[in-house]
């Protein structure tokens, strides 16, 4: 299956679903927002965008929409997360509310908004290995990160913090992404580009 024969959805309960979108066009492929069942049944990959993670748990059960996305992840469905995305994807949550609820998928324990708060928003060039082109240019929004990792996930990408030890802000496992940062927001699509690659070999 070629790119262009592909259709990924970008969740659509809150967040950023239109800049998604728009770097899934331009990554090549068809994209469609996901908000029901019969969306989420109709794709071959899904992003979950950034936003506030609180907040799209709550709709998502809301909705109707967790088991459903739990059981398409467990069925191997590709999922990429950005921000948000990236807690909804982890198996573990520091900091959550009592009452969050994530998709799971990624052996990884993450911690929400552990780069402070919305002031202290900043832009960093990022090595990642995985990608070519050099460095990525990342975006950090109340951005959560990794604290420790299971046998199973690949470390893509770290960021240094000063004195402190480096710190994991993007990781895949299996047919499952995530990334601290919001590449929607930087123009550069290699990320989406990378997730498109591992939908194709998945349909």
């Amino acid at each position: 299956m070629t790119s262009a024969d592909l259709v990924i959805g970008v969740l659509a309960l809150q967040g950023d679903v239109r800049e998604h979108l728009r770097s899934l066009e331009e990554s090549g492929v068809s994209a469609v927002p996901v908000g029901s069942r019969a969306d989420l049944d109709a794709v071959d990959g899904l992003v979950i965008p950034g936003g506030e993670s609180t907040t799209m748990s709550k709709l998502a059960v809301a909705d109707g929409l967790m088991e459903p996305l739990r059981q398409a992840q467990r069925s191997g469905l590709p999922m990429y997360g950005s921000c948000a995305g990236m807690i909804m994807l982890a198996d573990r949550v520091e900091d959550a509310r009592g009452d969050q609820q994530t998709v799971g998928g990624i052996d990884m324990v993450v911690r929400r908004n552990a780069f402070g708060r919305q002031v202290d928003s900043f832009e960093a060039d990022v090595a990642m290995p995985a990608l070519p082109g050099g460095a990525f240019p990342t975006v950090f929004i109340r951005a959560p990160w990794v604290e420790s990792v299971g046998p199973e996930v690949d470390v893509l990408a770290r960021i240094e913090r000063g004195d402190a030890e480096s710190t994991i802000v993007a990781v895949r496992q299996g047919s499952l992404l995530a990334t601290a940062f919001h590449p929607e927001l930087t123009g550069d699509v290699r990320i989406h580009e990378l997730f498109v690659d591992m939908v194709r070999k998945r349909a």
